[in-house]
């Protein structure tokens, strides 16, 4: 064992997982060369092997030098840079397969060896396997292939975290391409909350895309999220009737029931009926007529007083030709009321409701008229007309989403206003929960064919303290989704600022570039290894070099990502100051511009010039 090539030294002290290694006095430490490979001596993140009988003990290199030196043996060992200090990680039988957990733990005088590349084969697996996928190579043997285990990757959840510049968007471009081989995996399916529109150009020929505004000639389709899928509570949320008092919310909840009981009874709808159905059940109605009844109970006048009130009563404004003004639902336009007046004998009296939400109902006209949310106000086939009743149901937007003839879907929230971003995040995470639970058994659940959900640029919308929608909404899935085939990909710059429940439960942790200490600090407190010293090299890692850590990979391990084609890239890349092709940049000729054109593209809200030829 002394003259084994791969011979480093002997284990000279024991805590737990964590043990110390002398060097050989005649150990070379820096590179050695073995069957044509060249490895690292004591490079932090490095293997190393003990056998104990016929079990191999595995480990990774966690501290070099002076730190690594037993406390017991500080003052004879002063300087200390002979020592290893290393995490047990797993073990295996001798040529057999790897587990994680230590059974066994040596002892003092016990070998440790270099673990050589015919080891990591063995521990990572072949690359041919059929629930493993390829992501990138080892940072110290890059002839190895870095797999992950797509079963612990989709369903157990993860997160790819990182600085701005350090790789993120195409370290998940480049894992979702490989997920979303057609070839592998033809009834992958994807999601993708894309909040600034940077995937289109990555993976649009495995994609659909739906878009607010969306440009057909771009291959994009509209995003319509139809205001009756959501739930009471979240329809409160994005609308005037935030914080309204119980009294007022108590009646809102039984108008609007009242509708949908009115819809359902003129058009049935399978899976409900009268007796079963309550406020947040998903059937259409019509918020234009819940404004246009409620304008008329609150805001109306009347010829009689208080107790003699009644639709007979309203003091509506007759047009030139002497036909009361009624308004018009759909169009947002309210009757015209005869104004208050203080006495004689056409006394004109101000509405008697009971209601204090005035202020809200003129609130919602405003909300319903701004076509900035027409998305969701007038979405398309599922805007139900003024009886409730609309062209398409849920099925079809479903299928569409997560049923559509490519593996993965593209929500691009790029236009949704920001005062409901958050929110509608939510509310998208739900709906595809709520439809993937109740469906669990069924062909198209998600037990069956289980769901990614990329969340993207999550720290904007799931950070700590945040009881928001999208809060609850993820941490729903990271605690339960696991069990109905639903699994959440957390990606954000500011891992600090994500809610530690949700972080936690990623099973694997994809750790790029990180400068910031506190987040540092938040990575290495949600993962289960005591890997310190490995996350210490977390702000010297090249751009698409991360730290893979947890359940996809059999040990941690330092990965340089595969570069994507260029047709591949995510639009995230930094701009140049100075292009060498002159493509841009300050360096480019100084050329005509129209902001003509810079106003159409603010105004059509569309990077890619959406419209452009239409005049």
């Amino acid at each position: 064992m002394l003259n084994s090539p791969t011979y480093l030294g002997t284990v000279q002290d024991v805590q737990g997982a964590t043990i110390s290694i002398a060097l050989d006095k005649n150990t070379v430490s820096g590179l050695v060369f073995l069957d044509g490979h060249g490895y690292r001596i004591g490079q932090i993140g490095s293997f190393i092997r003990i056998s104990i009988g016929f079990t191999d003990l595995f480990g990774i290199v966690s501290q070099v030098g002076a730190g690594a030196v037993p406390e017991a043996l500080l003052k004879a060992e002063p300087y200390g840079y002979r020592w290893l200090k290393v995490q047990l990680i797993g073990e295996s039988q001798r040529a057999g397969r790897f587990a994680r957990g230590i059974s066994q733990y040596p002892t003092i005088g016990d070998h440790a060896h270099l673990v050589t590349e015919e080891d990591l084969s063995r521990i990572y697996g072949r690359a041919d396997a059929p629930n493993l996928v390829r992501v990138g190579s080892l940072a110290s043997a890059e002839s190895i292939p870095a797999l992950i285990d797509i079963d612990k990757i989709v369903t157990r959840h993860s997160a790819v975290v990182g600085t701005t510049g350090a790789g993120k968007s195409t370290t998940v471009a480049n894992l979702l391409v490989t997920l979303s081989d057609p070839q592998k995996y033809p009834s992958a399916r994807v999601i993708i909350l894309d909040i600034h529109g940077e995937y289109h150009a990555a993976l649009k020929d495995r994609a659909s895309i739906f878009r607010v505004n969306a440009d057909p000639a771009n291959g994009e389709q509209p995003l319509f999220i139809p205001y009756w899928a959501l739930s009471l509570d979240e329809l409160l949320r994005i609308t005037p009737f935030r914080g309204i008092n119980d009294a007022d919310r108590a009646a809102l909840v039984e108008k609007v029931k009242s509708l949908k009981m009115t819809a359902l009874s003129a058009q049935s709808r399978a899976g409900v009926t009268p007796d079963t159905m309550t406020v947040d059940t998903p059937v259409p109605f019509s918020i234009h007529r819940l404004w246009y009844e409620l304008h008329r109970l609150i805001c109306s006048t009347h010829t009689a007083q208080s107790a003699n009130q009644s639709e007979a009563t309203e003091a509506i404004e007759p047009d030139a030709s002497g036909n009361p003004q009624l308004g018009d639902i759909m169009q947002v336009v309210p009757p015209k009321y005869r104004p208050i007046t203080q006495g004689g004998p056409n006394r004109v009296y101000l509405s008697a409701a009971p209601l204090n939400i005035r202020r809200q109902i003129l609130a919602l006209e405003s909300l319903l008229r701004d076509t900035r949310y027409n998305f969701l106000f007038r979405p398309g086939d599922w805007c139900p007309n003024p009886d409730g009743q609309p062209a398409k149901d849920l099925d079809a937007l479903l299928s569409s989403w997560i049923g559509g003839d490519k593996p993965i879907t593209i929500l691009d929230l790029s236009g949704v206003p920001v005062s409901i971003l958050i929110d509608l995040v939510g509310v998208l995470i739900r709906l595809v929960f709520d439809a993937l639970f109740w469906s669990r058994y069924a062909p198209e659940g998600g037990r069956v064919r289980p769901l990614l959900f990329v969340l993207e640029e999550a720290h904007a919308y799931l950070n700590a303290g945040n009881e928001g929608a999208a809060s609850i909404a993820a941490r729903r899935i990271v605690k339960e989704g696991r069990k109905y085939g639903l699994g959440a990909m957390i990606v954000s710059q500011r891992p600090a600022e994500i809610d530690t429940t949700i972080l936690s439960q990623c099973g694997t942790m994809f750790a790029m570039r990180l400068a910031n200490a506190h987040d540092r600090s938040q990575v290495m407190s949600t993962v289960s290894d005591n890997l310190e010293g490995l996350f210490s090299m977390l702000p010297t890692l090249r751009t698409g070099e991360t730290i893979i850590v947890g359940e996809a990979v059999q040990l941690p391990l330092r990965a340089i990502i595969d570069a994507p084609s260029k047709n591949r890239r995510p639009d995230s890349h930094d701009p140049l100051i100075f292009d060498p092709k002159s493509e841009g940049g300050w360096n480019r000729a100084k050329q005509a511009e129209d902001y003509a054109r810079v106003l159409k593209l603010w105004r059509s809200e569309s990077p890619r010039e959406k419209q452009a030829s239409e005049e």
